[in-house]
């Protein structure tokens, strides 16, 4: 039998590339024409290892070559066992084959292993990595499920309040005060949703306590100016319900937050003087808050407090120039006119008091008329 090109070469099928070729070269020098006088044997030899590592040493060929001898070898096999199952009296050639070599095989089966038996149902069993993935499972489900319902309850609440928002700017109470409500269904610590729906209760339906709820809501995820805003509303709802320690104390938040807040800081002089009697407090306080308003026009309405919380302190100079500056910028103000006529009876001028009073009548402040038939002849 013929050798093949590994047992040419004497290298087993599994040789890598650099052993090939290692064992080329030295067969190539053990048979070369040169070391054995040109002897044809040695000749034939050299050929053999030479057309060998052609094939091996080629990765392509060789792929080939071992795909041929793995077909030869099944063939082989193939033909050995159709030899091995030929009957008793087959002749090949005209010679009788041997008796074939008996399988090797197990004993007969007993009794006991010739019938069927019936395999026993096994219960799935949950082991601890089984329980974990489908509890997470579950878990990824449900935090799929309430970040959809998240999303869309924030998507309708932003809806509702924008719609609330047009209405509230064109003073349809009613109507804005119901999307703010259904804007909080959806989302209930809705901060400028609250804000504005207090706002409608405050201004517009005067609910002073539903007001204060809002505002309180609010004020729990609120920050910066926002927050002294709604201080600032939260004092005066505590101040229309005759609470003006609280009133101050929410008053006095939102300055902290906001010192520039010049409407919160009237409000607080307003408490401190109608309130607490606190009068040196509430003069700072408007003196301040008109301060800051310097820029928008003054307001009368303070200045004409101011004028008071100096009279309750005696400083009839300085509540004098207060009442006269509110005269100048609206010369038609009874008040002011009724103001000065009690600081003139205050300083016992009853000409002057009678002639403020009677300016006031004329103006229409009712108030001045009971003053005048007590103080005038």
């Amino acid at each position: 039998m013929s050798q093949n090109h590994y047992q040419v070469l004497g290298v087993a099928v599994t040789a890598t590339a650099h052993e090939i070729k290692l064992a080329y070269k030295r067969l190539a020098v053990r048979y070369h024409p040169d070391k054995h006088g040109g002897s044809t044997q040695f000749e034939e030899q050299f050929k053999q290892v030479s057309v060998a590592y052609q094939v091996l040493g080629d990765p392509a060929r060789r792929a080939v070559y071992d795909y041929q001898l793995q077909v030869v070898a099944r063939r082989a096999e193939e033909a050995r066992r159709q030899q091995q199952f030929r009957q008793q009296g087959q002749h090949v050639y005209g010679v009788p084959m041997p008796p074939p070599v008996p399988l090797r095989t197990r004993p007969p089966a007993g009794a006991a292993e010739r019938h069927y038996r019936t395999i026993p149902k096994q219960k799935p069993k949950f082991n601890r990595r089984d329980y974990l993935l489908t509890f997470g499972v579950f878990g990824l489900l449900i935090l799929f499920m309430l970040s959809v319902k998240v999303t869309m309850d924030h998507v309708t609440a932003v809806s509702n309040y924008e719609d609330g928002l047009a209405a509230y700017v064109n003073s349809s109470w009613g109507t804005a005060h119901g999307f703010f409500t259904e804007a909080l269904h959806f989302k209930p610590t809705y901060t400028e949703a609250l804000q504005r729906r207090g706002e409608i209760e405050q201004f517009a339906y005067q609910n002073y306590r539903a007001a204060r709820t809002d505002y309180r809501a609010a004020l729990a995820n609120a920050r910066g100016r926002t927050a002294a805003q709604l201080w600032y509303r939260l004092g005066q709802c505590h101040s229309n319900l005759n609470q003006p320690d609280s009133a101050e104390i929410c008053l006095g938040h939102a300055l902290a937050l906001d010192s520039l807040l010049s409407g919160a800081r009237l409000a607080r002089g307003e408490t401190r003087l109608f309130g607490l009697n606190a009068f040196e407090a509430a003069i700072q306080d408007f003196s301040a808050g008109l301060r800051l308003r310097k820029q928008q026009g003054r307001s009368l309405k303070y200045l004409t407090y101011r004028g008071l919380a100096y009279y309750k302190l005696g400083n009839y100079a300085a509540a004098r120039s207060d009442y006269q500056q509110v005269l100048l910028q609206n010369p038609r103000n009874g008040q002011a006119y009724f103001l000065l006529g009690r600081l003139a009876q205050r300083e016992e001028n009853a000409g002057a008091a009678c002639e403020f009073f009677r300016r006031a009548v004329t103006l229409g402040y009712s108030y001045a008329a009971a003053a005048q038939q007590q103080t005038c002849p």
